[in-house]
Order: structure tokens, then sequence, then C-alpha cells
């Protein structure tokens, strides 16, 4: 039988993640164009799926009477890759489609 607390926390990161992984989907949905949309999907792959497997290692822990490292092997693994990925994918965008690089900002010399 696990505490109530304990359920309340696991719930609460579940919760976090569902509402993390709803935001980034609407994010990737509704943003106008490839720069802005990338945007939605790495937050939520990080902070999302992060704050589930937070979840699902305490629950595992708990039920095995046993550290779960696997759960934050994983955690590590995609806070690492997701923004990595994320860069690659603007810069072959900014190379394939030099129409969609930003203006240098103004210099102040005459």
């Amino acid at each position: 039988m696990m505490p109530v607390w304990l359920d309340l926390l696991i719930a609460a990161f579940i919760v976090v993640g569902a509402v993390f992984a709803l935001i980034g989907s609407y994010g990737l949905a509704k943003l106008g164009d490839f720069l802005k949309r990338i945007h939605g999907p790495t937050k939520a792959s990080t902070l999302g799926v992060g704050s589930v497997l937070i979840a699902s290692m305490l629950y595992f822990s708990f039920a095995t009477r046993s550290a779960s490292f696997h759960e934050l092997l994983i955690t590590l693994f995609i806070l690492l890759t997701a923004p990595v990925s994320a860069h690659l994918l603007i810069r072959a965008a900014l190379k394939m489609h030099k129409s969609i690089r930003p203006e240098p900002p103004p210099t102040d010399q005459p």
C-alpha cells in the first residue's frame, strides 16, 4: 500500500508532464513559422517527458523497494539530446531557406 502523499506527488508530476506536453503540442500546431514551431516540442520533451519519467521513477522505486535509475538515465538522455537536435534542425532550415534568416541588428556607425 502506497502512502497518500506519494500518490499525490506522483499524480502531480504526471499532471504537470501532461500540461507541458499539451502546451508543446498546441505551440507546434498554432505558431507561425518553423523557427517558432520548433520551441514547442523541444520544451515539451524536456519538461513534460522529464516530469512523467520522474513520476515513474518514484512509483517503481517504491513498488520494488529499490532505486530505479532507468528513468533517470532516460531523462538525462532527453535533456542532452533535445536541445542539440533542435539546434541542428534550425541550422539545416537556415541553410536551406535563406529567406527565413532574421535581419542583422542595425549598427550605430554613420
